[in-house]
């Protein structure tokens, strides 16, 4: 299949998938086609190694922020030894009114020193949920009474595991850390409209 142009993506979009390195053309494309007319409102690129026993995967998530919709593409590279190598990508389209949460979290270091020049956020973490994933936590049920024998079941926690990002300063830089937490303002901005 030959590869369509990437013409409605921003320039900056662009340069930072191609400044990744990791197969820029197959991610334009892709990103390219789950946008479709739509203009981008934000953005945020994250390449990221993966350790898969005693090999290293690289990753790269692209999110897009539209007026009515969150694109989140993954492209991930699989090479099985005497086989040809392969790169899967995936797109979703999660409209903005099906996002159920997005939660921002920060790691700053000298809290006691915010608002100076003389700390940072160290790590950001951003955590979004539109009910496709579910995690189930079980273990099993107690009684206050410790002497108690009998069997109480199971008790446990289900939570929404759609997508969580982590950039930290050390392993990505302070600008990537700035980047994704103006992503997730946006897009947190963007969802509280839909409220």
């Amino acid at each position: 299949m030959t590869p369509r142009p990437a013409l409605n993506l921003p320039a900056g979009l662009r340069a930072e998938i191609h400044a990744c390195g990791y197969f820029p053309e197959l991610v334009c494309d892709a990103v390219s086609l789950a946008l479709g007319p739509e203009e981008p409102v934000a953005h945020l690129v994250h390449h990221e190694a993966t350790f898969n026993r005693e090999e290293i995967q690289r990753h790269l998530s692209v999110l897009v922020l539209t007026a009515s919709r969150l694109i989140v593409a993954h492209t991930d590279e699989n090479e099985d030894p005497g086989e040809p190598a392969q790169a899967l990508t995936t797109t979703e389209s999660v409209g903005l009114r099906e996002v159920n949460s997005v939660a921002l979290s920060q790691v700053v270091a000298h809290p006691e020193r915010y608002g100076s020049r003389r700390t940072e956020v160290s790590e950001a973490w951003l955590t979004i949920t539109w009910g496709t994933m579910r995690r189930i936590d079980l273990e099993p049920a107690h009684c206050a009474d410790p002497e108690c024998e009998a069997d109480h079941g199971l008790t446990g926690m289900l939570a929404g595991d759609d997508l969580t990002v982590r950039i930290s300063a050390a392993g990505d830089g302070e600008t990537k850390v700035s980047q994704l937490i103006s992503f997730a303002s946006a897009l947190q901005l963007a969802t509280g409209s839909f409220a």
